[in-house]
């Protein structure tokens, strides 16, 4: 029994690593250091309003991007946040992730990661859009999916195929992002150590 679950998750992050690259993806660039940062006005997965340009007035903002609770990459980096939200709280950081997952499977994500910060279900992918750090996977990338039994079109409802590069920024008060971590391999991760430092 135990054998064949190490097989399977095996097999699992075989498939979900490859070099870490999706095959096929359409690049998206991701936002600058330097660079304004896009406004919203959005609900919380528990139906609270989040403006960023009032979270702003208190702080600096922490915005995540991560791609679902089938992804392990993305529960570890929520994991450290949520270790660490602590110390982000006392240099006055908000964290905010964003997420094409519906609103269950974010409580799923929750469950596994004991997330307290806000997650926004990502309607029309709007904010990672405006983030440019979305894009749509192929029909070939998908079929490998659901052969590891991610089956996105469920987890992602309306949002289909469409995932983001799990990129971290810092906006400062003044809605200037500060810090910006961009990489299409989503084995790696912006690190709590950078987040608090550029807070």
């Amino acid at each position: 029994m135990l054998r064949s679950t190490v097989s399977v998750l095996l097999i699992l992050l075989v498939a979900l690593s490859g070099n870490g690259q999706e095959v096929g993806q359409t690049e998206p660039g991701g936002l600058k250091i330097g660079e304004k940062a896009p406004d919203f006005n959005t609900v919380d997965y528990l139906g609270n309003k989040i403006s960023l340009k009032k979270l702003l007035k208190r702080g600096p903002v922490v915005l995540m991007f991560y791609r679902g609770a089938w992804c392990p990459y993305c529960n570890k980096q929520l994991m450290q946040l949520q270790d660490s939200l602590k110390l982000i709280n006392e240099l006055r950081g908000t964290v905010i992730a964003v997420t094409p997952e519906t609103v269950e499977s974010i409580g799923k994500t929750v469950e596994k990661t004991n997330a307290e910060f806000r997650i926004i279900h990502d309607q029309n992918l709007c904010i990672m859009k405006a983030y440019d750090v979305a894009y749509k996977l192929e029909a070939s990338v998908l079929k490998r999916y659901k052969k590891t039994g991610i089956d996105l079109e469920a987890a992602n409802g309306s949002n289909g195929a469409n995932l983001p590069v799990p990129a971290t920024y810092i906006i400062n008060q003044d809605g200037m992002i500060v810090y910006a971590f961009f990489d299409p391999d989503h084995t790696k991760r912006a690190t709590v150590q950078k987040i608090l430092e550029n807070l």
